[in-house]
């Protein structure tokens, strides 16, 4: 979904963890124990089993921990390189299977595969715990950082040192023993909560159907949504039915164009209530654990809240400037927001409604005055933005902008049937990464969109070992009449997801740690979100919006029909937004530790900032996996933070042209490639030349 894909925190309780090019040779037929003999050593998930993860994440841990202690119990003088240096190249093995199978929990996962993520979370956290509150090991740490000025670091390595000396400390390193013992057992049942978290909220979404048995029930609804959802019940066995399920391809086009009202209500409501049920799936304790936890953690390092400890490594710094940021757009969204559902219960009462809207009729109505004021149908827009076309287009804005080439292969392990593969070059022909695409929904696949590494980009031995990047999303299916075709959302998605696949591409660090995406939450955005700002381009909409019967480019019409209504709706979409940004800010800023009642806690913080009832939080707090279960606590607001340095970073191209090639070249070598390597305020400056303004997200968003 448009702005709320999160980036997929594949190491997030093994953030310690670095590669190492060398793993055990002798796999004794576990493929993750041997070098992988594949073109460009990408995962052979073709021979890669269930059974094989858990001896390979126990071998791993093993290997780390000596290799740990062999840093730690060196005898020559602590220095970068014997230190710093070795610790970022240790735990090779365990980082590679780590990459591969968190990566396909989320993508293609199972029962056993949850097993395992349930059994390996706390060693994972216990691993990481032994590492970070190791004395010896910190002792070593500590005396580089302290002597720093003697190694004659680059900006790099200093850059490196100080994220390592910073986690240590973060991690309870100079706490006393007893608070050390409390803070593994924190960490250890946090890491067990959030994999059951995100878990119950898959098994939700699964277990859900609206099943439909009279084809009078299915007035409104387009042909293809039509089709889709009689395949949808012919592949859960209820031949001659449809089925409409929660996730997103399903149920936002039934919001959108059925005119059974009731059926609308029920799948809304479904939605809205996951993990809220009171039955195995609730989520709620759960919730009650994992905030306080936190608070407790957060006060054991020495922070008033969650939400302090969270912020103190973002470009936020503190609540204060996140809270600042989230109040200066709230009342003009919220007054937008109460607009258009004046304008839509004006459309309900002209067509003679005997009832107030609510918030399973806004998308509904949306689509109709869409459709009446921009005369611009969803469904106008479809045949014009084929899957295979969309990509080819942001392949090609890519080439456009960096030179880079992205071509299809045949030759490389997959996952599953629906992933592609790609080669990424430099415009002299030269390697830069592999990059996957898997873009249609499963059972198996949790919701959303995002962005993952099966390896980072760094260098070893003067070698550069390059990137394996996947955009994950959930896109409608082909079906038997028809290739995928996108909404205008989708769309938008795609751009914003292949924008944080060049993040982790086109990262050129010698460091793993510092390499690609791995920089601040609120600097991670901005990279994937300008890249929808050229999808939202006239020049670069024809360059793929090709109808899929006739080839016909998109007529300039439509484009300015798309530009028109662009702003439409924004007030909902900015203020459903705003709404769980502030929700995840209340969580995270609690300071007393209580048993709460989440329902209560919710609706008095959604009331206090006078959230209209028509809307709900884009999140409610018991399906909110981007705070509760991924790597987004006290951190959702990271998304409109990137989107003003989004808008401020497009004015430059815009000042001068959309593919101007030193704006683009700056961009590539400022942010693209220089992944965490320094402050991200200083690389947002040495690209703009100052730091950026508000006004432009205000304009882009239609409220000024």
């Amino acid at each position: 979904m448009r702005r709320t894909a999160m980036l997929l925190v594949l190491l997030s309780i093994v953030t310690a963890l670095s590669c190492s090019e060398q793993v055990s040779t002798n796999g004794n037929g576990n493929p993750l124990l041997a070098e992988f003999d594949t073109p460009f050593g990408v995962p052979p998930f073709d021979r890669i089993e269930t059974e094989h993860y858990m001896p390979a994440f126990e071998q791993g841990m093993k290997e780390h921990q000596k290799e740990i202690m062999d840093i730690a119990s060196n005898s020559d003088d602590p220095t970068f390189e014997n230190t710093v240096e070795a610790m970022d190249r240790s735990g090779g093995l365990l980082a590679q299977t780590s990459n591969i199978f968190f990566g396909l929990n989320s993508a293609r996962t199972d029962e056993k595969m949850q097993a395992i993520a349930r059994e390996v979370a706390p060693m994972l956290s216990e691993h990481r715990d032994n590492i970070m509150l190791n004395e010896e090991l910190f002792g070593r740490i500590k005396s580089v950082y302290q002597n720093r000025d003697r190694f004659e670091l680059d900006q790099e390595q200093s850059k490196l040192l100080e994220e390592y000396y910073k986690d240590f400390v973060r991690g309870g390193a100079d706490l006393n023993e007893k608070k050390k013992e409390r803070l593994r057992e924190i960490n250890k049942e946090l890491s067990g909560l959030t994999v059951q978290f995100g878990e119950n909220v898959l098994k939700e979404v699964n277990r859900y159907e609206l099943i439909i048995e009279d084809s009078e029930d299915l007035a409104g609804l387009p042909e293809n949504v039509i089709e889709t959802a009689a395949e949808e019940a012919a592949g859960r066995d209820y031949d001659g039915k449809w089925v409409f399920t929660l996730s997103k391809p399903s149920m936002l086009p039934f919001l959108q164009y059925s005119e059974r009202r009731d059926l609308r209500e029920q799948i809304y409501k479904a939605y809205l209530h996951k993990g809220d049920n009171d039955d195995d799936l609730d989520n709620k304790g759960i919730i009650n654990r994992i905030v306080n936890l936190r608070l407790e953690k957060a006060k054991v390092l020495g922070y008033p809240t969650h939400a302090d400890f969270v912020l103190e490594e973002r470009m936020a710094e503190k609540p204060a400037n996140v809270h600042e940021l989230l109040n200066e757009l709230w009342e003009p969204a919220l007054q937008k927001a109460k607009e258009e559902a004046a304008m839509m219960q004006e459309m309900i009462d002209d067509e003679g409604g005997d009832f107030e809207l609510q918030g399973w009729d806004w998308w509904y109505y949306a689509e109709k005055i869409r459709k009446k004021k921009y005369a611009l149908d969803e469904e106008m827009l479809k045949p014009y933005f084929k899957l295979d076309n969309v990509m080819k287009g942001a392949f090609d804005v890519a080439n456009k902008l960096y030179g880079i080439t992205i071509e299809e292969r045949s030759d490389l392990p997959k996952y599953h049937e629906d992933v592609r593969t790609f080669e990424v070059r430099e415009s002299d022909g030269s390697h830069i990464g592999i990059f996957y695409t898997d873009y249609f929904p499963r059972e198996s696949k949790r919701g959303g969109a995002w962005m993952g590494n099966y390896r980072e980009q760094y260098y070893i031995g003067g070698r550069e070992v390059s990137p394996v990047v996947v955009n994950v999303g959930n896109f409608s299916k082909p079906t038997g009449s028809k290739p995928s075709l996108l909404s205008w959302d989708n769309v938008l998605t795609l751009f914003h997801e292949f924008g944080h696949g060049l993040h982790g591409l086109l990262t050129d660090c010698h460091y793993r740690k510092l390499s690609g995406t791995n920089v601040a939450t609120d600097f991670v955005e901005l990279p994937s979100q300008i890249m929808e700002n050229w999808a939202e381009e006239p020049e670069v909409i024809k360059m793929f919006a090709k109808h899929y019967q006739t080839g016909e480019t998109i007529p300039d019409e439509l484009i300015e029909k798309i530009e028109k209504s662009s702003k439409f709706n924004q007030g909902f979409a900015l203020t459903e937004y705003l709404a769980a940004s502030i929700l995840d800010m209340h969580w995270h800023s609690i300071t007393e530790k209580k048993d709460f009642d989440v329902n209560s806690f919710e609706k008095k913080v959604l009331d206090d900032i006078g959230l209209i009832p028509e809307i709900a939080s884009r999140y409610r707090s018991t399906y909110f996996r981007h705070i509760f279960a991924g790597g987004y606590s006290a951190g959702y607001y990271s998304y409109i933070w990137s989107e003003v340095l989004d808008a401020d970073a497009f004015e430059a191209f815009k000042e001068k042209s959309l593919f101007d090639s030193r704006t683009a070249s700056s961009f590539r070598n400022n942010i693209l490639s220089r992944g965490g390597t320094e402050d991200p305020m200083v690389l947002y400056k040495r690209f703009r030349g100052s730091e950026p303004e508000i006004e432009p997200l205000l304009r882009s968003r239609g409220l000024i």
